[in-house]
């Protein structure tokens, strides 16, 4: 058995008097891709915080083996700064001694031709891909990825899959949050968040959620 990056051993988070996790457990080793899905509001994105340590948790324990990547929702960028200054500003805040990762993700996520533009003048989904690669490229053990393809075209959305796979291949241990069906077939693990607890299987008949494969399309969106 692959070795645990990430476990969360029953975690417990009430905001006031609302009880949103109630003793979720969730591990995730390396070399694998654990998804987590569940109804929005439901404390999935919560969950994520606790597990990247941005959050404490009321109860349970944490246990992080090796450096976190975390790509949130709520974008971490400035609008004023370009593309290649974010990745500078992180470069220092990573330590990283180049950016050649860097650029093979903007490559990867077609961003490439945006380095010299705004974040501020930048579409939803192409804000979100330097999100993104801010959260990858330190190229660390535990990937903790909350609906990361918000807004992508379903081209962008395949190519985030494929470096997904090449990061399983690599050892790292990643968790997605997800609420588009078709991506349970891509993890080696699902787990479902529902009345604050993580389940092995979905409660009743499976949602039908369904997105187009149009390459104009977004996904998620």
């Amino acid at each position: 058995m692959e070795t645990a990056r990430l476990e969360l051993r029953g975690v417990c988070k009430a905001y006031g008097r609302r009880r949103v996790l109630c003793g979720a457990s969730l591990v995730v080793p390396s070399g694998a891709v654990v998804g987590v899905v569940g109804e929005n509001g439901g404390g999935k994105s919560t969950l994520l915080r606790i597990a990247a340590g941005q959050l404490p948790p009321d109860e349970g324990a944490v246990h992080r083996a090796g450096a976190v990547g975390y790509c949130p929702q709520d974008l971490v960028l400035d609008d004023s700064l370009t593309v290649t200054q974010h990745l500078r500003y992180f470069q220092v805040a990573y330590r990283l001694p180049d950016l050649r990762w860097a650029e093979e993700l903007l490559e990867v996520l077609a961003l490439t031709d945006y380095r010299a533009e705004r974040a501020g003048v930048l579409s939803g989904g192409t804000r979100q891909k330097l999100n993104l690669v801010i959260a990858l490229m330190h190229d660390p053990a535990v990937l903790l990825l909350d609906e990361p393809y918000q807004g992508f075209d379903w081209e962008t959305y395949l190519r985030f899959w494929e470096l997904v796979g090449r990061l399983r291949e690599r050892g790292r241990a990643i968790a997605v949050v997800s609420h588009l069906a078709l991506d349970i077939d891509r993890f080696d693990d699902v787990r479902y968040l529902r009345e604050g607890v993580l389940y092995a299987e979905p409660a009743g008949p499976p949602r039908p959620w369904s997105v187009g494969t149009d390459s104009t399309r977004t996904v998620g969106g």
